[in-house]
């Protein structure tokens, strides 16, 4: 069984998944104290199964992580129905009132000039990181947009964000988990502030139009750090992760400069071929069968959804990186009932910092190795240096 803690396994886990796969589809993990999913029809059926819930259970002790709980009893991902059902509604409905179409224009202005100052910087040092530069600012910045959050605000946003996502980690330290909990006071007071605010002077913004929507106060500011850590997280992940396979697969780099209306179909297919997020929990409601593996009620069962991604079973040569894949039926903003309500701006921010790069740096390519994040379940680089 795989140590999600080994470096080399954290460097490329695919051949692992893959090993265990010819094994069977569903395996117990002793370390991470839950069965696993290997294959994409297990991982699928753990994501859809209405035997198989999101139960929230709050970090213990409960009174030293107060702020932490409340954010994840009140969020959109940590409910079921009928909890989920009338959240769900809700926000969809305040995120669909032309919130990625509003943005779409701002988005790809927002890419392109920070492509040129990654260029600039190119120039100027030789090299620079294109984490810092692109893939880690701009999910930030839309996100800021979507919510209007003031310029002056945003820096605080990524600590506040990074500190808590190192909770959904296995085996965290003491120290990280007060940081978590001292990120998510301060995220949550800021937000309902900022909420307060909006309730008497709203806005064209996703927090006034979700305090219309009639969600509690709690529901507000819980959904608005779901929108930053999930928007975050997931998008600078894949276009760190994806930069970097499409650089090491230089073919298909090419292609997409050479053709950057292929952008809609790189991003599927880099959100597939290096997952950022690698592995989602759900829990038995009632007794579940999984691909002949059962599980009894109140136990868990995760989708390991990079290693649904190379299935052979559901995609063509999936070890290979392919941008005009079609069809492509990864597994990365979920399933049922959780499908990412945030997927459509997701899927507008990656495409626009991909056509701003082959666009503005087509002989791009890396300068020494990235570093990889020591994390298994959020899976990104720490830093990617490129020069051209």
């Amino acid at each position: 069984m795989f140590d999600p803690g080994d470096p080399a396994f954290l460097a490329d886990p695919y051949p692992s998944f893959s090993a265990l796969r010819r094994e069977g589809e569903v395996h117990w993990h002793a370390g991470l104290g839950l069965a696993v999913t290997v294959s994409h029809a297990a991982a699928s059926a753990v994501l859809r199964h209405r035997g198989l819930g999101r139960i929230w259970t709050d970090a213990r002790p409960a009174e030293r992580f107060a702020s932490f709980n409340l954010l994840h009893r009140n969020s959109l991902l940590e409910s079921e129905p009928p909890a989920h059902t009338r959240l769900r509604r809700l926000v969809s409905g305040a995120f669909q009132r032309g919130h990625v179409e509003r943005l779409r224009p701002r988005v790809e202005e927002l890419a392109a000039g920070m492509v040129e100052r990654l260029a600039a910087r190119i120039a100027e040092d030789g090299s620079a990181d294109l984490l810092d530069h692109l893939a880690a600012p701009l999910p930030v910045e839309v996100i800021a947009e979507l919510l209007d959050i003031p310029p002056a605000d945003r820096r605080r946003l990524v600590p506040w964000s990074s500190a808590i996502v190192k909770m959904y980690e296995y085996g965290v330290p003491q120290a990280r988990r007060d940081a978590a909990e001292r990120a998510a006071t301060e995220f949550a007071g800021y937000l309902r502030e900022l909420a307060a605010h909006r309730a008497t002077n709203p806005g064209s913004d996703l927090i006034s139009h979700l305090v219309a929507a009639e969600l509690t106060s709690d529901e507000v500011v819980a959904t608005a750090v779901l929108l930053l850590m999930a928007g975050h997280e997931a998008t600078v992940n894949v276009l760190g992760n994806g930069v970097h396979a499409l650089l090491r697969h230089r073919r298909q780099w090419d292609r997409l400069v050479a053709d950057p209306t292929l952008a809609g179909t790189a991003v599927e297919e880099l959100i597939r071929f290096d997952s950022p997020l690698q592995l989602f929990e759900r829990t038995a409601t009632t007794e579940v069968e999984i691909a002949g593996y059962r599980v009894a009620e109140g136990e868990k069962i995760a989708a390991l959804l990079g290693a649904a991604a190379h299935d052979p079973a559901a995609f063509t040569e999936p070890h290979v990186l392919d941008i005009t894949r079609t069809p492509n039926p990864h597994l990365g903003f979920g399933g049922g009932i959780h499908y990412c309500v945030g997927a459509p701006l997701a899927r507008v921010e990656i495409a626009a910092a991909l056509g701003a790069l082959v666009r503005r740096l087509p002989t791009l390519r890396p300068a020494g190795t990235p570093r990889r994040r020591p994390e298994f379940v959020i899976r990104g680089l720490r830093t990617f240096p490129v020069t051209t």
